[in-house]
């Protein structure tokens, strides 16, 4: 009976190291496209969940020379971030069932607005990043890069 009740324990645990291991595997610094703009974002543990910051952006600079900025957050505080330190995801958390990272919200700096997010991997290397508001929505991928 001892050694069911061990062998019992193990498993669990070994489930759970499994589990962990595979909620972090979002951990890392992507590259993606959008609308023309090419970026690279760093998605990090925080705060028991998972955000997304960019940390490079191709262009950064508006014609003038000046650095461009969040100016269509409809945070006021927010609009003089540069766009190369916005949070595009804040919250997301594992979900083992689905094998996925949801229960979020990603931002859309080009039109101001938040949406809900899903994150998938599509391959080892392809993050599918799904915003949607009910039915609607627009996927994106993310290419791991490091």
């Amino acid at each position: 009976m001892k050694k069911y009740f061990i062998l019992t324990v193990c498993a669990v645990l070994f489930s759970i190291a499994t589990a962990y291991a595979q909620a972090d595997k979002i951990v890392g610094v992507y590259a993606s496209v959008h609308e023309g703009n090419s970026s690279k974002i760093k998605v990090s543990k925080v705060n028991g969940g998972y955000r997304a910051q960019v940390i490079w952006l191709e262009k950064l600079h508006n014609e003038d020379g000046t650095v461009k900025t969040d100016k269509k957050n409809p945070d006021k505080a927010k609009r003089n971030t540069p766009a190369n330190k916005i949070v595009l995801i804040e919250k997301v958390t594992y979900n083992a069932k689905k094998d996925q990272w949801d229960d979020g919200k990603i931002y859309e700096p080009t039109s101001g607005k938040s949406w809900t997010v899903t994150c998938s991997f599509k391959d080892a290397k392809t993050l599918k990043v799904r915003g949607s508001f009910g039915p609607f929505g627009k996927s994106v991928y993310w290419t791991k890069v490091e």
